[in-house]
């Protein structure tokens, strides 16, 4: 019996396995969300965001939290164009997407319809397939093909365009259970000789050293990952990305490489003689001046992506391989390693410039994270992008309990709140927090309506240091202190070179306070020390509402280390000018 395209589209979610679709309808898919109103309720949960740009975002947090791939569902025109910058997102951190756009009848394509927008070629290049269904028989085929690419090989984004007219045209009812796609094909296994040489090089090397990255993650390793090492006892340092993929108080974790990575971190892999990569690009952020990478190291690089390897370095031993099976048949081979000279040594540097802030000048961001470390024993941190990411990186807890997810690949400022709402969507009974800064937090600050409708009560750290915080670093090191277009209390009748803070200075707008309390949320301004744990306290027992705390920390606090762009790792900049 033939079916219409849109009772097609609500079968194949219900196949899949979706119980979340993030939607916010329109023109051109009206016609499905019908079909998901006549399905009946408790089968697919139906999120209304209140941007289309944040409805991606809370896809992917819900997709990082879970496990599963996110879907959303947004109509044509700008509704589809203000999904970019998400799907890039979703594309650059690999996190699997189906997203589901509406598009005008195949008749009036190319005909500058009203809401008309090539959104496959303008998405072409930063999702892993996209494609309009042209012909209401390949639906089922092509929404099959969209779900099976997002998960599999490296995951990332998928996006289908679906014309009205499709969606309303009869055709099979079947939903393929399995798909055969052409040239795609997934590595599975590992090259076990090219796996064995980098064991052999591990064995023998005096200053080993393991650089992990999201792949780690993704992949599900982290177990894996821990077991090697306590064999073999090579220390290990992670990208940004890579924040969890060894518990950070293992004793053989050094920290965060890279830009803001810690000393000890990046001295040894300066230093180090074989250096082990696993599930990382090894992008400008971790590398710096290419030429000075790893200078005296034989490099292996386990990456799940051909493409991605010896791109960047050009590496001694390429293994594309997923990071769980690499490790799993490394655990055959490993053996215990004398490295406690090594580990002495990059203790040592750690001892020389320790990653610590001041402590004598007031509430610093280090005290914050130490605070979450201390109120929060299972919970998932979702940072936005700037300062206060470099921070959370930096110095929270992160093991099996206590996770972080964070935008790494593109650096998206607006990611941190609706990737919170969503992983909390996808584990509502756990603890959510959000860790973001005044710039990033406005960027998507109108999902606290969705968080309030959602019931989806997590707690936001906000950082208010009245700035965009890292442009102002920036200009503070390497621009002279000419601060241009950075202070968001900035009047038209303020002094043209404002150098800081100051008396004179016209107050903050918004008042988050105010602004939580208009959309039933909590708020908690916080200026001293002894006022963290207190706040962290209360928000954790608000079970009704999201709680902002607006931690109003010095315009002056600077993430350090920093490493100048451009520059060798080993050359960092340790103390504020």
């Amino acid at each position: 019996m033939d079916i219409t395209g849109k009772k097609l589209f609500v079968k194949a979610l219900l196949e899949e396995g979706v119980d979340t679709v993030f939607a916010y309808p329109g023109g051109t898919v009206t016609d499905l969300f019908d079909e998901l109103y006549l399905m009946g309720s408790g089968k697919i949960d139906l999120v209304l965001p209140r941007h289309e740009q944040a409805l991606v975002h809370e896809a992917e947090g819900y997709a990082r939290e879970t496990g599963k791939t996110g879907v959303c569902l947004v109509t044509s025109g700008p509704g589809a164009t203000n999904t970019v910058t998400a799907i890039a997102d979703a594309f650059y951190d690999s996190i699997p997407l189906v997203v589901f756009t509406g598009q005008v009848p195949l008749n009036l394509i190319g005909n500058d319809a009203f809401q008309e927008v090539d959104i496959v070629g303008m998405t072409r290049g930063i999702t892993k397939y996209s494609v309009t269904v042209r012909d209401r028989k390949d639906l089922g085929k092509t929404i099959k093909m969209a779900f099976h690419i997002a998960k599999t090989g490296k995951p990332g984004p998928v996006l289908i365009d679906l014309p009205k007219d499709i969606q309303t045209a009869t055709g099979p009812s079947e939903y393929p259970d399995h798909v055969d796609i052409r040239g795609y094909k997934i590595n599975e296994g590992v090259h076990l000789g090219q796996l064995k040489k980098a064991t052999k090089l591990l064995k023998v090397a005096q200053r080993p050293l393991i650089l992990a990255g999201g792949g780690v993650n993704i992949a599900g390793a982290n177990e894996l990952l821990e077991q090697v090492v306590n064999i073999t006892h090579v220390p290990v340092v992670t990208t940004v990305m890579g924040k969890g993929a060894i518990p950070s108080d293992h004793p053989y974790y050094v920290g965060s490489s890279g830009m803001h990575g810690r000393y000890a971190a990046n001295i040894a892999v300066s230093k180090c003689d074989v250096l082990f990569s696993i599930g990382t690009r090894f992008n400008d952020r971790i590398t710096g001046d290419l030429n000075e990478f790893a200078p005296k190291a034989k490099i292996i690089h386990v990456d799940i992506d051909a493409a991605a390897i010896s791109r960047n370095v050009v590496v001694d031993v390429p293994i594309v391989a997923d990071a769980k099976v690499a490790l799993q048949q490394m655990l055959e081979w490993v053996e215990p390693k004398d490295t406690d000279e090594w580990v002495k040594q990059i203790a040592a540097w750690d001892h020389e410039n320790p990653l610590e802030m001041r402590r004598d000048k007031g509430m610093t961001p280090q005290m914050i994270m130490e605070g979450l470390n201390q109120v929060y024993d299972k919970v998932t941190y979702v940072t936005d992008v700037g300062q206060h990411q470099m921070w959370a990186s930096q110095y929270l807890d992160v093991n099996k309990d206590k996770r972080i997810i964070t935008s790494g690949g593109l650096g998206t400022m607006g990611f941190g709140f609706p990737a919170a709402l969503g992983a909390k969507m996808g584990h509502r009974d756990r603890d959510v927090v959000c860790i973001t800064g005044d710039g990033g937090f406005q960027m998507n600050m109108q999902e606290m309506a969705t968080a309030v409708v959602q019931q989806t009560p997590i707690t936001v750290c906000l950082l208010n240091n009245y700035y965009l915080g890292m442009v102002r670093q920036m200009q503070q090191l390497f621009y002279g202190k000419r601060y241009s277009a950075t202070c968001l209390r900035r009047r038209k009748d303020c002094p043209e070179h404002c150098k800081g803070p100051n008396e004179s200075c016209p107050p903050y707008v918004p008042d988050f306070m105010k602004w939580a309390e208009s959309y039933g949320a909590h708020g908690i301004r916080v200026t001293k020390e002894e006022d963290i744990i207190p706040a962290l306290e209360a928000a954790k027992e608000n079970t009704d509402a999201p709680t902002v705390i607006e931690f109003m920390i010095a315009t002056e606090e600077i993430v350090l280390p920093m490493v100048p762009g451009g520059n060798p790792m080993n050359n960092m900049i340790l103390k504020s000018k």
